[in-house]
């Protein structure tokens, strides 16, 4: 594609501009001084039209890509990771790799949940999920709380595929996560484990119901019935 692909899409994110949604995001995204997402900016797109505008896109060069994700806008580093995905999923095996060492020299700039949430998974869990998995690990105990949710998130694709050891051992290894973010993601994931095969998740339950944290805890058996939920939380 043209050097001006990069010019088009940004036009057309800005004429989708709102700012009404964007005071809104900016506080659901928590970006007030000391908050997880501190500093980052919405120009008030929802992720529908940012789809819409990773499929008109779908051909954008790597170089672009890396110029919408170094932006400071949210939207244009989510429209980013929503093009990758689109490629990857269009890829042999070789481009893949490509787009996953990409996606790997660049978590610095995916930096909110829902960058991770609707990335992780479906680039770096689907590539790994018959590879070795210890760049898994290493996400998993970086100082960098984005990598660390990475790291559980990438597990989803392993889940719905019902290999649930890795997840199992990457939120072993959360449980001391002092942070909610990574709460939530564990328990959401261990959620999915439990959906699939519930004796799997109340055999992890009972070896460290105890010591989880109230968060994960509480997320990880949401859809329990009420008796148990009840036995889980006392």
């Amino acid at each position: 594609m043209v050097d001006s692909d990069f010019k088009k899409i940004e036009k057309d994110l800005q004429e989708l501009k709102n700012s009404q949604k964007a005071q809104i995001y900016q506080r659901f995204f928590k970006t007030g001084k000391g908050q997880y997402g501190e500093g980052d900016k919405f120009i008030g797109l929802t992720v529908p039209q940012q789809r819409e505008l990773a499929k008109k896109y779908s051909e954008l060069s790597l170089s672009d890509i890396k110029k919408l994700l170094q932006n400071k806008i949210h939207e244009y580093r989510l429209t980013a990771l929503l093009i990758l995905v689109d490629q990857y999923q269009k890829s042999d095996r070789n481009n893949q790799k490509k787009i996953v060492d990409y996606y790997l020299a660049h978590t610095r700039y995916i930096n909110n949940w829902d960058l991770v949430d609707l990335s992780a998974d479906k680039i770096l869990g689907d590539f790994l999920r018959n590879e070795d998995k210890s760049i898994i690990y290493k996400l998993a105990k970086s100082k960098d709380l984005w990598e660390r949710r990475i790291a559980i998130i990438a597990t989803f694709n392993f889940i719905k595929n019902h290999q649930f050891k890795d997840a199992l051992k990457i939120s072993e290894s959360l449980l001391k996560d002092n942070h909610d973010l990574i709460h939530k993601a564990v328990g959401w994931m261990l959620r999915e484990i439990g959906k699939r095969n519930q004796k799997v998740l109340e055999s992890f339950l009972q070896k460290h119901r105890q010591t989880m944290p109230r968060t994960m805890l509480r997320y990880a058996i949401e859809r329990f019935a009420e008796k148990k939920r009840k036995f889980y939380l006392s």
